[in-house]
């Protein structure tokens, strides 16, 4: 079985996109693939409520708790191992993740960036799109490098910024081709492996 361990940080509507569409297209039988966990540095993320509804197993590993970057991803990576994860997606998680841990999981680690890569990598980027006079923004899922969002491009969704667009509102209609091509991104992984 290939399985899945999603990090999040907060509601995990990327999350659920994929466990939904893992559901519908049953990726367990037609891959053998599973979403094994859903793992959260936050204990009030509401994307674990969701996970536990499903069936599936959740885990909280608090960075507060830690003393350093690295002592945290240490143990985030033994939470994410016991689950002998072939794939490791990154969906809302707001960590920065050590070079270690990126080195790990490497070729196993994805994440899904809401700009036109390597447009606007970082923070802020409707604002920035929007500033910056763009027509088009957009979302990235791309494989995670030791340089914050620098790894080759998976897959990318286009929205138009229309006239009059806030961040609010260019971030809602991003999400939405969030959800469909995070889970497209996905699938595709593991169809190679």
């Amino acid at each position: 079985m290939k399985n899945i361990v999603i990090l999040i940080s907060g509601s995990g509507s990327n999350m659920a996109a994929i466990v939904r569409t893992a559901q519908q297209e049953r990726w367990q039988e037609t891959l053998g693939a599973r979403v094994a966990a859903v793992v959260s540095n936050k204990a009030q993320a509401g994307g674990l409520q969701f996970a536990q509804e499903q069936g599936i197993a959740t885990a909280v590993v608090d960075h507060k708790a830690y003393d350093s970057r690295e002592s945290f991803d240490a143990a985030l990576m033994q939470c994410i191992d016991a689950h002998a994860p072939s794939l490791v997606v990154l969906a809302g998680f707001m960590r920065i993740l050590t070079p270690g841990f990126v080195a790990h999981y490497s070729g196993r680690l994805i994440n899904i960036h809401p700009s036109l890569l390597p447009a606007f990598a970082g923070l802020h980027t409707h604002q920035r799109a929007i500033d910056a006079g763009c027509r088009f923004a957009g979302c990235s899922v791309h494989q995670v490098t030791a340089d914050l969002d620098a790894g080759p491009i998976l897959e990318q969704g286009l929205v138009p910024v229309l006239p009059g667009d806030t961040a609010e509102l260019l971030a809602a209609r991003v999400l939405v081709q969030e959800h469909q091509i995070y889970p497209k991104a996905v699938r595709a992984l593991l169809q190679l492996r």
